[in-house]
């Protein structure tokens, strides 16, 4: 697929998840299928779904962790977007999207470690760990970084 046809692909609709504990590090888990490429939870919408429906259900997912053990602190002004690389694009969802739209939510992580739970029904991750924001953006994929560093200034306020 050339440039300009690629430009014309439709983002897919996302949420994303900034998981917070008390101390204000961030949750992030080590993919299962990109060594070394760590993220925050995130996932599409289902049709029907509402952007903050998933991302209650995409946390559950991808940590086990319940609705009840976060507060929902912030929600994202605006979509973010951000493109898949070339290498990349051809081999999700058959080359159909150009890249992600995203909806990000603030959580505080209310619970105790024990009540997360990675080994999910289909697992994302293989690893996760709480991580300072600038770790994070040192270890997420250099494709989301961007991304990454917008949220982190949109909820900064809320952040510690």
């Amino acid at each position: 697929m050339n440039e300009a046809d690629r430009l014309l692909l439709p983002y897919r609709p996302n949420v994303g998840l900034m998981i917070v504990n008390p101390q204000g590090r961030i949750f992030a888990g080590r993919r299962i299928d990109y060594p070394d490429a760590w993220q925050m939870p995130q996932g599409g919408i289902d049709e029907g779904e509402d952007p903050l429906q998933a991302a209650y259900r995409e946390l559950y997912e991808e940590t086990g962790i319940v609705r009840d053990a976060v507060n929902l602190l912030a929600e994202s002004r605006d979509w973010h977007t951000y493109d898949f690389p070339p290498e990349v694009a051809g081999k999700l969802w058959k080359g159909g999207y150009r890249g992600q739209k995203q909806r990000w939510y603030l959580m505080g992580f209310e619970g105790d470690d024990a009540q997360i739970n990675i080994a999910t029904e289909h697992p994302e991750f293989d690893v996760w760990r709480w991580m300072e924001p600038p770790e994070l953006i040192e270890r997420i994929v250099p494709f989301k970084r961007d991304i990454y560093r917008a949220v982190m200034r949109e909820f900064s306020g809320r952040l510690r």
